[in-house]
């Protein structure tokens, strides 16, 4: 192993940026009839894609430096499985897991340059949180020449076969159920495969330690499960389904009244006018049903009771402060915006030119992608005060994903 350097990604020290190879390109026989396990659906989606998805959120990890090894005649069915994901492209495996990792780290060095990390995943762990790739990093970082996490055996093990008699047992102080990912330095593990090829070996740990490599083992994570047996798809269907977020709807609804002024604010954006709202704040109605919107489907209140009128720091102040404080109370119970739908009720002002900016600028407030929110606008065919031209009325829907059922 080369002489670390301090250019891991995040405030570890180690050999370079980190990659990822994810190993997919067996058959998976064990798992039952059917397609290739890392593409049967697990809750809805393709194995493969649950794992993926579980890589991006790594310390260190990005799409463009994450390759997947598949099995040459999978090309379609990891087309639809990685679709959108931004991947380094593919790499078709060989006969063996052995071959496959040796081919998955050749291309990985053949695309980048200088010492860096790998860590090495089998695309049957659908599971792996981010804290675990964590500790395999900070061993590398401590100057480990490679890592791998692992669990201590605390079953009585016994020597047998199933339907025949118990045989002697086997001592199992110091024995440990490697996982994935393991990391080393790229270099070392590639020649260190360079050197085992046409030997067969259970792991990565396995290659490595015959090319005289140390490989410290850290603590691995019980919900790591590898997927082998139907058995073991039906227990992770069984964490999904109790891991299932809750899904939340709150709604909000507002009205200001007009004054005299030259500009109103909606949705965040100062929209030029013959008059403006009249309010204790800076009176921007649909921001207002928003927020509320958001703290109701929190069961948090309203924005009243948060920012109470009768307190003067807020006169004058903008409404996305108020936006903000719902957004961090989601943060707060880890919770995430699904979905924001406003809509403004009015004669005037003309709420399409402005929609677009409006729902760019909420966006840009609660730190979502733009498809997640909506500002649309509709009259009252001049029927009550606001076809009477008399002020603007707001209505929300917010649904927010919280984790785990209420109990």
């Amino acid at each position: 192993m080369s002489d670390p350097t301090p250019t891991l990604d995040g405030d570890r020290a180690g050999p370079g940026p980190v990659h990822v190879l994810v190993v997919a390109a067996g058959r998976g026989t064990r798992a039952g009839p059917g397609a290739p396990k890392q593409y049967r659906a697990l809750g809805g989606e393709a194995v493969l894609r649950r794992t993926l998805a579980a890589v991006a959120a790594w310390p260190g990890a990005s799409a463009a430096r994450t390759r997947v090894v598949i099995h040459p005649e999978d090309a379609q069915a990891y087309a639809e499985a990685t679709r959108g994901l931004g991947l380094a492209a593919p790499v078709s495996g060989g006969a063996t897991r052995q071959e496959s990792v040796r081919l998955g780290l050749e291309a990985i060095r053949a695309g980048t340059s200088g010492a860096c990390a790998v860590l090495i995943h089998d695309a049957a762990r659908p599971f792996a949180e981010p804290a675990l790739a964590g500790r395999v990093l900070d061993a590398l970082a401590r100057g480990s020449q490679g890592a791998c996490p692992a669990l201590p055996v605390v079953d009585t093990l016994r020597r047998g076969a199933l339907g025949g008699p118990a045989g002697a047992g086997v001592e199992r102080a110091g024995l440990l159920r490697a996982q994935t990912p393991q990391g080393f330095a790229l270099d070392a593990i590639l020649a260190a495969h360079r050197a085992a090829a046409g030997r067969e070996m259970t792991d990565d740990v396995a290659v490595a330690q015959a090319a005289g490599l140390e490989v410290e083992m850290v603590e691995g994570d019980e919900v790591n499960l590898k997927l082998t047996t139907p058995a073991d798809f039906a227990r992770a269907e069984t964490w999904l389904q109790a891991a299932a977020p809750e899904v939340r709807v709150g709604t909000g609804f507002d009205v200001h009244a007009f004054a005299p002024g030259t500009s109103l604010w909606l949705c965040g954006v100062e929209i030029p006018f013959d008059r403006t709202l009249s309010g204790h704040s800076d009176a921007d109605v649909g921001m207002h049903a928003l927020t509320d919107a958001i703290f109701g489907a929190l069961a948090e209140g309203d924005i009243g009771r948060w920012f109470p009128p009768s307190d003067p720091q807020w006169k004058g102040a903008p409404s996305e402060i108020f936006l903000r404080k719902a957004m961090e109370r989601v943060a707060a119970r880890g919770g995430r915006l699904l979905n924001a739908d406003i809509t403004l009720i009015c004669e005037a002002p003309k709420i399409g030119p402005h929609s677009d900016p409006m729902r760019a600028r909420l966006a840009e407030i609660m730190d979502v992608h733009l498809e997640r929110v909506s500002v649309k606008a509709t009259t009252t065919e001049r029927l009550g005060f606001p076809g009477r031209g008399e002020g603007i009325a707001a209505q929300a829907a917010a649904s927010i994903a919280l984790p785990g059922p209420c109990r």
